[in-house]
């Protein structure tokens, strides 16, 4: 940026700090007078002098006029990312397997860990972030407040109960092993987590976020986000930084805002979100780039008044979608807003990969593959057995938890604050977060398997059989009569 040293010029042509210059006799005014450009091309660089004779003194002689700025490197990586991607993608659609694999290896071979063509990725996974927030966007759109209502139960109550569950076991597990009880709580919490982006993708590929395992998966998922801010809350009372009463006053505020956010976007949904919608669709008639445009921003617009409120970018973009999806808009605003996500969506599954230190994997691929399995095993029981307990169907609840084995990409984040407490460290971190990587590569490959498992439960009569009444529709009638 310019900067400018006021001055003051004397006949002799010197300059004078601070002293001004009054001329001895009238002058006539003259518009070069106001500011005029002098000794452009002198070693001391270009100055301006005013009307009163004020001379300032340009220190930035690179050009006299604005220049637009652009961050090759950017541009490069971003070029280097969603070609990378798309070959991925490409390869693994050929080969019949899910192209969210293609996007994370590509990632992963492109990355610090790989190949090393990205070696900063902080702008990269910067833009990424809107691959989540258009992925939680359109899953707004889609969701069914009706349906909403049916799950809900199972969706809060079961939702906190496996982190609570999962803290629960971690905690013993820690102190059986000598270790501090906090440590354990927080890898309880870490595991808990499951990956909303890696899902909602599956589920949307399969056509399966209305069916009744969807929804109620797609509930949890919007659950454990909402939980993020309130694990955040708990990481420094864990770490030893704050206090247990500090930390429960923090939570307590958290949860206030977020009652507070949900009340004001409830408001808007019926007295404003509709007649902003109609007014977009009657302005864009001709072309729907403004009604686009007008999408997105509302998007963006709930997801950073959400961050501000100390939420999360993710609660306020799905939040932004239920809104619309109370409307007779949403399909419109789903067709509008689907090819931004798919690209955004890429992005961020790409940079994911990146994470991935394929040196650090095949090192150490053996207890690494031991404890995915571990966690896949206990994740999918744990979740199973909790949304049994509600009610539903043997076959749904296998499904959901198969559905939510992973442990999800904010986990990452998590794994990074608690390093910054000094929860975690050395060879725990580089544990934690090749399991993570390793568990978000293997779940497309997981769900893959997901008919032959309910084939095989059907022959072992884990599962009701095919041919028995479609138990989600006899689940959610049960479900729907418990609510009223």
């Amino acid at each position: 940026m310019r900067r400018a040293r006021k001055m003051t010029h004397s006949r002799e042509g010197a300059f004078l700090p601070l002293i001004p210059f009054v001329h001895s006799g009238p002058r006539s005014f003259q518009l070069q007078d106001v500011f005029s450009l002098e000794n452009e091309d002198s070693e001391d660089g270009t100055t301006l002098i005013d009307k009163k004779d004020n001379v300032f003194v340009m220190s930035n002689k690179k050009s006299k006029y604005p220049v637009l700025q652009v961050d090759l490197r950017l541009i490069s990586d971003l070029v280097v990312v969603i070609v990378s991607a798309a070959i991925g993608g490409i390869i693994f659609s050929c080969l019949g397997q899910p192209i969210i694999v293609g996007y994370l290896l590509a990632g992963s071979l492109i990355g610090p860990g790989g190949l090393k063509f990205i070696s900063e990725m902080v702008q990269v996974e910067t833009f990424a972030q809107f691959g989540v927030i258009f992925l939680l966007f359109a899953l707004g759109l889609e969701f069914s407040i009706t349906k909403l209502r049916v799950v809900g139960a199972v969706a809060v109550f079961g939702g906190f109960l496996q982190i609570v569950i999962f803290m629960f076991l971690s905690g013993v597990t820690a102190m059986l092993c000598g270790a501090e009880l906090s440590d354990g709580v927080f890898v309880g919490s870490f595991l808990s987590m499951s990956s909303t982006a890696v899902v909602v993708k599956f589920l949307a590929e399969r056509n399966s976020t209305s069916s009744l395992h969807g929804q109620i998966t797609v509930g949890t998922l919007i659950l454990q986000d909402c939980a993020v801010g309130l694990l955040f809350a708990l990481l420094p009372v864990l770490g030893g930084s704050s206090g247990l009463l500090h930390g429960m006053i923090s939570m307590g505020k958290l949860l206030l805002v977020l009652s507070m956010y949900l009340t004001a976007a409830s408001f808007l949904s019926w007295s404003f979100v509709p007649r902003f919608l109609k007014l977009m669709i009657q302005i864009s008639s001709q072309t729907n780039e403004l009604y686009q445009l007008a999408a997105v921003a509302f998007c963006l617009l709930s997801a950073w008044c959400s961050d501000k409120l100390g939420l999360s970018l993710e609660l306020g973009s799905f939040v932004a979608g239920v809104m619309i999806s109370t409307t007779d808009f949403a399909q419109h605003t789903l067709d509008q807003v689907e090819p931004i996500r798919n690209l955004f969506a890429a992005l961020f599954l790409a940079s994911i990969g990146m994470l991935i230190h394929v040196h650090f994997l095949w090192n150490h691929v053996d207890i690494l593959l031991a404890s995915v399995i571990m966690v896949v095993v206990v994740k999918t029981t744990v979740t199973a057995l909790v949304i049994k307990t509600f009610g539903y169907g043997i076959r749904t609840s296998f499904h959901v938890g198969v559905l939510l084995a992973q442990i999800g990409e904010f986990a990452f984040v998590l794994l990074s604050r608690a390093s910054t407490l000094n929860l975690v460290e050395g060879k725990m971190y580089l544990l934690l977060l090749g399991t993570t990587a390793l568990s978000l590569v293997t779940t497309p490959l997981l769900f893959k398997l997901i008919p032959n498992v309910m084939n095989l439960g059907v022959l072992l009569q884990w599962f009701p059989p095919e041919t028995a009444p479609n138990e989600e529709k006899v689940s959610m009638i049960e479900a729907h009569n418990r609510v009223l």
